[in-house]
């Protein structure tokens, strides 16, 4: 095909070397008008005597600008890092101005090449990007869920910050090897057995991470862990049998906010963040003691989705998300913690609320009747059986009401105490 036919805006990888472009990327580059890239790559192409533009933070002002070069009939050229489908610009570019309108010329990535100094394949490596971000969710979830992850680093969020965010999640039984400088004179590869070995290293700021599981969880992540299996207090855990119920009732998908408040020892949320593998989970709790236990169950389960968020209710909220699912284990005496996860539940979201007392439970009733909000109460008792006498007799669990209401799709207006404004925050 020759250049004439082709769409006037190109994005070009340029891999890990732009001294080295294939054929037919060479081309395009040739006969480009205006280039736009980063810093670096531009020093690479100095000699070339289209205009450049360096591309700068927000992306959304160098799209403005390649389609003004584009609109004004100038050949565009734009250089990416690597392959501009994988984690580049190609995406938003496509996105922003039609794949009609933009050629995409694909280039090896770092993973690639990081992948072939191990020796080893790249098929089942999920890459996350901390390169210009901050949310550390995509991380979460990849560690959780993975083996092996891969992490795109820059100078701010480097690999020696990316191992401390690792220890301050509780990560355990993986390694990391740091690429830096790949394709360079100066190129470098570095193992480290823990995290914490990396930590305090200084690295260059065009590094690649991949991080490697070496063991599995102690307690595997699953649907109705035995209650002996994650540290609780005397007894203060959502039971098994339980626990099926309340999410069951709850019905979380893979991509919703979850609240556990009153977690204790973070029971629900563990097993929540197993459906809502691509979301958000924070496990809420005052009792500094039950804190310590919610981190030592995540870390021993690897469940890295749910982050613990220690504080008093409902004050302890305002900084989260507002959720798509709620589940009350504990705090529903205490003022206001209702009402205000019911204001911000999101449109459609759930809320379940378990509780013994039936004191608890006519004051849950009283705050959903108030609001206008339907609901069902389901009575769940359990019997366990106990050795006696050579035989086995039935020990009966504390009756437990859950109480499962939905926020109505079409409310009208703002319960008191929702911040609709409030989109999140960066994790740890």
């Amino acid at each position: 095909m020759s250049l004439e036919n082709f769409p006037q805006i190109h994005v070009v990888g340029t891999g890990l070397d732009p001294f080295t472009l294939p054929p037919g990327s060479a081309r395009v580059v040739e006969a480009a008008e205006v280039l736009f890239g980063g810093r670096r790559i531009l020093r690479a192409f100095e000699g070339h005597p289209a205009r450049k533009i360096a591309i700068r933070a927000p992306v959304s002002k160098t799209v403005e600008a390649v389609q003004k070069e584009s609109a004004a009939g100038r050949r565009v050229v734009i250089l990416a890092d690597g392959d501009p489908g994988f984690f580049g610009i190609g995406k938003r570019l496509v996105e922003e101005l039609g794949p009609e309108r933009v050629s995409v010329h694909p280039n090896v990535t770092v993973l690639q090449a990081a992948a072939s100094r191990l020796k080893t394949t790249w098929e089942d490596v999920r890459t996350v990007s901390l390169h210009g971000r901050t949310d550390l969710w995509p991380l979460r979830r990849a560690l959780a869920l993975e083996d092996r992850v891969g992490v795109y680093t820059d100078s701010v969020f480097d690999p020696a910050r990316t191992a401390r965010e690792l220890m301050a999640m509780g990560v355990k039984g993986f390694r990391m090897h740091v690429f830096e400088d790949l394709e360079l004179t100066c190129e470098r590869v570095r193992t480290f057995e823990d995290p914490a070995s990396a930590a305090g290293e200084r690295f260059s700021s065009l590094a690649f991470v991949l991080i490697e599981r070496m063991q599995p969880p102690p307690v595997g992540r699953t649907f109705g862990l035995d209650d002996a299996c994650l540290d609780h207090d005397r007894g203060m855990i959502t039971k098994r049998e339980i626990r099926a119920v309340g999410l069951s009732l709850l019905g979380v998908q893979r991509r919703d906010t979850v609240w556990d408040l009153g977690a204790g020892s973070g029971a629900v949320a563990v097993e929540a963040s197993i459906l809502a593998c691509e979301g958000r989970v924070y496990a809420v709790e005052r009792s500094e003691e039950r804190m310590v236990r919610i981190r030592r169950n995540v870390e021993q389960t690897g469940a890295y989705i749910v982050e613990p968020v220690h504080g008093d209710m409902p004050a302890c909220l305002k900084g989260l998300p507002d959720p798509d699912r709620i589940f009350v284990g504990g705090g529903v005496g205490e003022p206001g913690v209702l009402e205000t996860a019911m204001a911000r539940l999101r449109p459609a979201g759930r809320m379940v609320v378990h509780v013994v007392l039936l004191g608890s439970l006519e004051k849950a009733r009283s705050v959903l009747e108030k609001a206008g909000w339907s609901y069902t109460v389901t009575q769940v008792q359990v019997h366990r059986s106990n050795p006696l006498a050579r035989d086995l007799r039935l020990e009966a669990l504390n009756p437990v009401y859950a109480l499962c209401a939905e926020r109505p799709k079409e409310e009208t207006g703002k319960m008191p105490g929702r911040d609709a404004g409030n989109m999140g925050r960066s994790s740890t």
